[in-house]
Parts: structure tokens; sequence; C-alpha cells
């Protein structure tokens, strides 16, 4: 017969077992709530699938832990952890947010192991020893793992600080965050005239995992500021090793050289893998700023959109400011959307088909034979996917016409992050951006 030590070990093991196996789904639900509860964590959205694997990577490692009975106190933080941390330090977060990152997630966790011994019939005297492996083996792991990459961020911020072009990235802060007057000495130690025409880019690789991008970064944006006309060498800062923020300088000119289509296909044939957001053109220090927020929104937009986003997402171009604007709330618009489209929102062909016409339809006022010539159809067919996209709806589209022609320019833009598959009964299977 098994010893009361033995039989302790094994219940451990089960419960972590348990739990690994839905490791996937206590990530997200992790994730979520280090991502709402701590506000430095959502500098920048495009972190979020990184600190999503760095969750899964400490949850991983403790549960095997558990299950194998190995000593935690010879545990190293996984490799996505340690690339966090970096990425964090780059961005200039602070180190507490990460420090209590692990503390909340450990507090989440420990909520989850009640709730699972509180589903196992344990045996009165097991259940304190059981108890104390577990919180033995979390609390030296966090607390050996927490060291460890508060040690990669501190090393990872001063080389940073060292590396970068310092005194530019500072002035540059500090004048987005107009802590700073922007005045002739600014434009000097910048070596970037303020008192003109700025097109304010952000330009990245989607690739959450790729290495050290900069140079390539850099490359790519001397290079697509000369094609759209640059009177002069664009200021350019890193924000991490795989984003870079630049401004194009157009002098008096309103508008760059080279229109959106064409940059899509300057950047996607000689720097491919990276992706652009723009600001649009506005004017001196106020501008500075306004231009580069736009940048932000397009491209927090882009990553919202994930695959279904272009090469190049532009703030001003038809959309792309109202939708960003309904991003900040992912579920929400996603009901929303539902609610408008009903039927017409599922994620697919038929149904993608029936938007699109209805867009047309829409935008062409009403006019089937306006929207057959767009849409290269003969002008019954479009009547008849009017009427089947009605059908589907539940009511034709003349009602609330403005609400449709937002919801389909949602759908447009974010794609399956909105529509409704056929899985779960119609709830939708998002992995990454909102709700997630």
């Amino acid at each position: 017969m098994a010893s009361h030590d033995e039989r302790a070990a094994l219940l451990v093991a089960r419960i972590a077992g348990s739990l690994n196996q839905r490791l996937v789904t206590l990530t997200a639900d992790i994730t979520d709530v280090l991502y709402s509860e701590i506000p430095d964590l959502r500098a920048d959205r495009q972190l979020f699938d990184l600190l999503g694997a760095s969750v899964e990577g400490n949850l991983d490692t403790i549960f095997h832990t558990l299950q194998h009975n190995i000593a935690p106190e010879n545990l190293e933080a996984p490799a996505a952890a340690m690339e966090y941390a970096r990425r964090l330090a780059q961005q200039g977060v602070p180190v507490n947010a990460l420090v209590r990152a692990y503390r909340l997630g450990q507090t989440n966790l420990l909520e989850l192991v009640f709730d699972e011994l509180g589903g196992e019939a344990v045996e009165p005297e097991l259940g304190v020893p059981v108890l104390e492996r577990i919180i033995t083996v979390m609390s030296v792991y966090i607390d050996r793992v927490s060291q460890q990459v508060v040690e990669v961020y501190e090393r990872e911020r001063e080389r940073w600080l060292a590396h970068q072009s310092s005194v530019r990235a500072v002035r540059v802060q500090e004048i987005l965050a107009g802590n700073e007057r922007p005045d002739a000495g600014a434009s000097a130690a910048l070596n970037y005239v303020l008192h003109q025409n700025h097109l304010a880019a952000i330009i990245w690789v989607p690739d959450t995992g790729s290495g050290d991008m900069l140079a390539r970064i850099e490359s790519a944006a001397h290079d697509v500021a000369g094609f759209m006309g640059a009177m002069t060498d664009p200021l350019f800062v890193a924000a991490d090793r795989v984003t870079g923020w630049v401004w194009v300088p157009l002098g008096t000119r309103a508008a760059p050289r080279r229109g959106y289509g064409e940059v899509r296909d300057f950047l996607e044939a000689r720097h491919p893998g990276l992706v652009m957001a723009v600001g649009g053109v506005t004017n001196g220090p106020e501008g500075f700023r306004q231009s580069y927020t736009r940048a932000q929104r397009a491209r927090a937009l882009a990553i919202a959109a994930g695959k279904n986003a272009p090469v190049v997402t532009a703030y001003d171009e038809p959309g792309v400011s109202t939708v960003a604007l309904l991003i900040e709330d992912v579920a929400a618009t996603r009901a929303w959307v539902r609610s408008v489209l009903r039927g017409l929102a599922a994620d697919n062909e038929n149904a993608a088909r029936l938007r699109e016409t209805v867009q047309v339809y829409l935008a062409s006022n009403l006019s089937n034979v306006a929207a057959a010539k767009q849409l290269d159809l003969h002008y019954n067919s479009v009547k008849y996917r009017v009427k089947r996209a009605a059908e589907e709806r539940g009511e034709d589209f003349t009602g609330d016409r403005l609400a449709v022609e937002l919801a389909l320019l949602v759908c447009q833009w974010l794609g399956p992050v909105v529509l409704t598959t056929d899985q779960a009964k119609g709830e939708p299977m998002v992995k990454g951006v909102g709700g997630r």
C-alpha cells in the first residue's frame, strides 16, 4: 500500500496533469487578466502575443514540475518570459509592472488550484500536504523566475539606452508627451525641422518572435521616405527591436508624392515581411504629435485585423479612422456587428459575397444597375444577392442603413475577428485580439 507521502504526491501530480490539459484556455484567461489589470502592459498591443507565450511557458513549467516532483530551485525562466522582459525594457515599461504580473499570475493560478482541488475526492489527511507542496513549488518558482526576468530586464534596459540614439529618442518622446517646447533647439537636437509638414509612420515586423530587425527597419524607413518624396532625411527612432517610428519631412508639400497603393507595392517588393501604418500629413510641432498618434491608431487597427490588414494601413484612407475607434473594445464591437447583420455576419464565402454586394449596393445609393457595373455582374444578380442578404439578416437595409454600412466596413477590415463561425453554435473562435 502506498505511503502517505506517495499518495499526496500522486494527488499533486493528478491535479497538475488536469490543469495542464487546459493549458491553452488557462493561458488565455490569465493573459487577459494581466492585460486588463496592469495598464502599463497595454502600452503596445503587439506585445500581447508575447505576453501569452510567457504566461504559457511559466504555466507549463509549473505544471510539469508538480507532475514529476522536480525541485523548483533548479528551474530557469522560459525563453518567452526572458524575451518578454527584454521587450518591456526596450519599450520603457516600468519594471514593477513585470513584477506585479508574476504576483497577479500566481494569485490567479492559486485560485485555479483551489477549484481543482475542490473537485477531487481528497482524503482529509492529504489536503494539507497537497496544498503545502503546490504552494511551495509555486512560491519558490515565482520568486526564482521573477528575479531572473528582472535581471534580464535591467541588463536590457541599460544596453538599450546605451545602444539607442538616446538623446534623439528622449527628445522625441518628450515632444510627443508635450513636455518639451519644440523650438529651434529641439529641431537641432533631432536634426529634423519641426516647423514643416510631416507624415509619421510606424514600421514593424508582425512576427513577434523575430530577432533584432532595427537595421532592416531603418533601411526601409529611408527607402520609403525617399519614395514618398521626403525633402531631407527622415527622422527615425527605434521603439524596440522589431518596431521603428519614422517622420517623413515634406516641407510645404500637402501630400506625399506617391499614393498609398504605390507605397504598398514598393514596401512589399523592396522589404518583404515588413508592414507599416501611416498617420497622414500634418503641420508643425502639433502636427508632429498628431500624425504619430494617428499612425498608432492605424497600427492598432492593422494588428487587430491581422492577416486581413494590408501591408500599409493609412489613417486617412476611407474607413480606417472610423474602424480604429471601434477596436478599443473588440468584444463589444463583435457583439454589435452580430446584432446589426445577424446571419449576414457568418464567416463563410457565401456571406462574404453577400456582404460585398450589399456594401457596393448601398454605396451606389441602392441602385442595382450602378452596383452591377462596379461588381461586373448582371443587375438581376445584384438584385437577387441583395434579396438573399436581407433574408439572412432578417430585414432590409433601408431602416438602419448607416449602422449596416458601418458594420460592413468593420467586417471588411477585421474579418474573422468580428464574424461568426459555425463552431460552438455560432460563437466565434477568436484568438489574440480584444476578448481573445
